[in-house]
């Protein structure tokens, strides 16, 4: 499986950016995170020209909670798409990285005085509502007109993992339906003339690869704008369905076009507002992972190779011990998340040998239960495919190693763009 720019050089390595994986594992160390910026950018202009091509008002924010930084802060900008933050450190790097402020949506399911504070100074395009405590302290902190989103637990319930679904009943996420709490949401914003209500938000979920959730997610929010408007008179200009488009992880993984997402959701959109008699309004949407995820690359090296006497015939015996694991991806113990791994060295040489890839931790951190490589050795560097999400924004200090570097790669050059803790910046904050 190559993604991106990925592709096997004269020297059978695997090649990222137009960069030899193994020169960049033995330049800036392991665990090292790559970024290939041309197959985000790629990904970023595929998502405005399919959406595009259907309907010119689509608002397109990258999901932050995916992968952030400072640089790519910047690259989402130069790319022209906006930004959803959901948390005070999210808005900050942003705004230290000089993103247009206009362009930022601030979510969060309870968001600090703090957090609504900085928000308000900074004039970010809109703050997503999200509970009627929430409501309550903006209103406290208001000083002059706020734009605001409703948002609404849409009752879709996606098929995906049950810890990555956010729209459906029992969801924490949102103004439910059923029990009318969206409805009493948006009567208390519309009382409110410092409120200026943009219109309503959901999200369904994440990695989802069924493009009928997306559907019924936009039948939903135009029933329950058209309500609105029967009720209160208001006709909402914006609805914005999140995102949650799968990426694919491993080879068996369906492969989700964008451009069919987006005709998906563009005439589901059309087709809700025609049978309710409902003025189109704009639509947002949110890709966090389908943007980034197939865009990184996580290099390891193998510390140790072990023969392990088990029993379970699903797993292989020959065990990988590798210089990473939950703490720099904590999704495979999280969700049992799966992923792809290629031989950094002998990328053009079959992978047909069964490894399971295990982390250095005091866990038992599977990586990939059962890896097809080439005969690896200690010493040997691999590639672990589709990182770019939930990977470096999930990572941790857990047995106190440092977090890995980050570095872009882009037409054989390399750029720095998050350092590589070291054993001080573990203990910079102990007292």
């Amino acid at each position: 499986m190559r993604l991106g720019t990925q592709r096997v050089n004269a020297q059978g390595r695997l090649e990222i950016g137009g960069c030899d994986a193994l020169t960049l594992a033995e330049t800036f160390g392991t665990p090292l995170y790559v970024l290939d910026e041309d197959a985000l950018r790629a990904r970023c202009r595929e998502y405005a020209a399919a959406f595009a091509a259907l309907k010119p008002d689509v608002e397109i924010a990258y999901a932050a909670k995916a992968a952030l930084n400072r640089a790519l802060c910047q690259i989402i900008a130069e790319e022209g798409l906006g930004l959803d933050v959901a948390s005070g450190g999210e808005l900050s790097t942003a705004l230290q990285a000089g993103f247009p402020p206009e362009r930022i949506h601030l979510h969060g399911v309870y968001k600090t005085d703090a957090e609504l504070q900085l928000a308000l100074e900074a004039g970010v395009g809109a703050i997503v509502l999200d509970n009627f405590e929430e409501i309550a302290r903006l209103q406290r902190l208001l000083t002059r007109e706020a734009p605001v989103l409703i948002r609404v637990a849409p009752e879709v319930d996606a098929d995906t993992h049950p810890l990555i679904r956010t729209g459906q009943r029992d969801s924490k996420f949102g103004f439910h339906l059923l029990n009318g709490d969206a409805t009493r949401a948006v009567e208390q914003v519309l009382s409110d003339s410092r409120l200026r209500l943009q219109g309503f938000h959901c999200h369904i979920g994440s990695q989802i690869s069924d493009l009928r959730a997306f559907a019924a997610a936009a039948h939903a929010m135009v029933a329950f704008a058209d309500a609105v408007r029967q009720q209160y008179g208001y006709t909402a200009p914006l609805l914005n369905i999140g995102g949650g488009l799968a990426v694919r992880y491993t080879p068996d993984d369906p492969e989700v076009s964008v451009p069919d997402y987006a005709a998906t959701l563009v005439n589901a959109l059309r087709d809700a507002c025609q049978r309710h008699e409902y003025p189109e309004p704009a639509l947002g949407i949110e890709p966090g992972r389908s943007l980034i995820a197939e865009a990184g690359v996580t290099l390891y090296r193998v510390g140790a190779v072990k023969q392990v006497p088990h029993e379970n015939p699903r797993l292989p015996r020959e065990y990988l011990i590798i210089d990473g694991g939950v703490s720099d991806n904590p999704r495979p113990q999280m969700y049992g998340a799966r992923y792809t791994a290629v031989h950094a060295s002998r990328a053009a040489e079959p992978h047909t040998r069964p490894y399971r890839i295990m982390g250095k931790h005091c866990e038992t951190d599977p990586v990939i239960d059962c890896a097809l490589l080439p005969e690896t050795r200690a010493g040997d560097v691999l590639a672990v495919l589709t990182t770019g999400a939930y990977a470096y924004s999930m990572s941790s200090q857990y047995n106190r190693y440092p977090r890995p570097a980050m570095v872009a790669v882009r037409g054989g050059v390399t750029r720095l763009i998050v350092e590589r803790e070291t054993y001080a910046d573990v203990m910079r904050m102990d007292r």
